[in-house]
């Protein structure tokens, strides 16, 4: 017994670990490039279903493919209705690793001539440092799964002759929900449809099962991949939460209409076999899973808008979260990262900007005081965030954008704290004292925010420069002479102080605001100066 059941459980572990390592190892070779990939070509949904199947299909994982998307939709990196057409494509891609162990793994004794690849890219792994080290680890990755394969078969010769697995319901439709059960319980402990399913393939061609309890196992093998990625989606953002509500529906889906379609699906699979001059078996499983996740395509892709409506219905927004775009599935990516964490900077810059310019109008709203905390939090999620990003050795562009964030994140919270501040409620700038600093400073403000934006001429950050140091200079000069004109029968001394306040606050104020604008300009342009 156990010399049939060791070689079975540790073919399946070789398997999982084969797998594993040929998806991170191909990633991590990548640079990022599968993910950057995933970005630029996801233009319409149809692009996007056509992204998503080629890179889960490289990547050999759907569940990578759908984890890292949920990262990119909650970044704004890309739309909900494009990840609608991702996820689409994700499932269909995951059916190409069936064709591929069908039509090849369990044909010729590919776990003996992947040998060699073991060793050379463990070797390449252990010799050579960086992204050609990681190439080597998705070879050896490749060579283990087929060696999993073949150790998975010779368990599974044994145990078809041990147990009687056919003797499991079969033929009716109550028979095969409980074998689909069977599958999606798989493939929660496996966390891998890809190995349930290959595990399925191995078992109907050991003749351990019949033809159509495989067909049931792998239906509810397609519906149980969707675990992992709404595991991945707990405590995560509202955009992550809806992607994979999607990826779950249009797999539910997609089961549904196989069992529905059960009867159809299985003659034409077979048809497809006997086409083939095959007997039912693995080739006839895999068109099965391309038939009926094909069907899913076809039903969903031209209503992809309107599904993507209904999922925001189900799961609507509630209060904007300012520091959405900060997902931590993204730290992988650190030039994603980035990305994502200058969005979500520059909408924070823009709120503090506004709360800025309300308080020198004198128009602060009672909801400020609640607005201001909120702005606090997010800064501190995004420092957080920053910090995370690893920092890239060698990669000195990459480095100069993550400590311009940090720079920029520590003036906004200064900058935050100094409108919190009592003289910020008590100075009148509407004073003729106070109101050409007050108006140099709103100037420097709309100015700086239109540079941010990209909507400034050239030389804007110059300018943002030269009108912090003219309002540093009239700031020291206006505070001498009120100062020196207090006295009796002028300014009382608590009217001086609270005047010559107000200037150093505007003075220092308008100190933060070039630096943020300085530090954001240069994780933009990573060159500027990053002091």
């Amino acid at each position: 017994m156990l010399n049939v059941l060791f070689p079975f459980i540790g073919g399946i572990g070789l398997f999982l670990i084969g797998m594993m390592l040929l998806s991170s190892g191909l990633v991590a070779f990548a640079g990022g490039a599968l993910q950057k990939a995933l970005i630029r070509f996801t233009g319409t949904p149809w692009k996007a279903f056509a992204s998503g199947a080629l890179i889960t299909a490289l990547a050999q994982s759907s569940t990578a493919t759908t984890v890292t998307l949920i990262g990119f939709v909650s970044a704004g990196l890309i739309t909900f209705t494009q990840a609608i057409g991702v996820v689409i494509g994700a499932s269909l891609g995951n059916t190409a690793t069936g064709w591929i162990v069908a039509g090849l793994g369990l044909k010729i004794n590919l776990g003996f001539y992947t040998l060699p690849f073991i060793g050379a890219g463990a070797l390449l792994k252990l010799l050579v440092p960086g992204r050609w080290g990681e190439l080597g680890t998705a070879i050896a990755g490749f060579g283990i799964l087929f060696l999993g394969l073949n150790t998975m078969q010779d368990g599974m010769q044994g145990l078809s002759g041990m147990l009687d697995l056919a003797r499991l319901p079969s033929g009716g439709f109550g028979a095969s929900l409980l074998i689909m059960l069977i599958g999606l319980v798989m493939t929660a402990i496996l966390q891998s449809s890809t190995a349930a399913i290959v595990t399925t393939l191995t078992a109907l061609h050991a003749g351990a099962i019949n033809f159509d309890q495989a067909a049931a196992v792998v239906v509810g093998a397609s519906v149980g991949t969707t675990l992992t990625s709404a595991l991945a989606t707990i405590g995560g953002t509202i955009y992550a939460k809806r992607t994979a509500l999607a990826y779950i529906l249009f797999n539910l889906g997609a089961g549904l209409i196989a069992v529905l379609l059960l009867p159809a699906l299985l003659y034409t699979a077979q048809s497809i076999d006997r086409q083939l001059g095959f007997s039912a078996g693995a080739l006839g499983l895999a068109a099965f899973h391309s038939l009926f996740i094909g069907l899913g395509v076809v039903l969903f892709m031209p209503f992809i808008t309107q599904f993507a409506r209904s999922i925001a219905r189900m799961l609507p927004e509630r209060e904007e979260d300012l520091a959405r775009h900060l997902d931590a599935t993204l730290l992988n990516v650190p030039e994603v990262a980035l990305g994502a964490s200058h969005r979500a900077l520059r909408e924070i810059t823009g709120r503090v900007f506004l709360a800025y310019q309300r308080v020198l109008a004198m128009n602060r709203p009672a909801g400020l005081k609640h607005e201001l905390p909120r702005i606090r939090m997010a800064l501190e999620q995004a420092f957080d965030f920053v910090t995370r990003i690893p920092a890239g050795a060698g990669d000195d562009k990459l480095n100069e954008r993550r400590v311009a964030q940090l720079h920029a994140i520590d003036h906004l919270m200064r900058l935050c704290n100094r409108l919190n501040e009592p003289v910020a409620e008590q100075a009148d700038f509407g004073d003729p004292a106070l109101g050409p600093a007050t108006k140099q400073c709103r100037d420097m403000l709309a100015l700086a925010g239109e540079g941010l934006a990209g909507r400034a001429e050239p030389g804007w950050l110059d300018q943002v420069g030269r009108d912090a140091q003219a309002l540093s200079e009239r700031s020291r000069q206006v505070r001498h002479d009120i100062l020196q004109d207090a006295g009796p029968g002028r300014h009382s001394a608590a009217e001086a102080l609270l005047k010559a306040d107000a200037f150093r606050w505007l003075e220092r104020g308008a100190g933060h605001v070039w630096r943020i604008s300085h530090y954001a300009a240069a994780d933009i342009e990573p060159e500027g100066d990053s002091k």
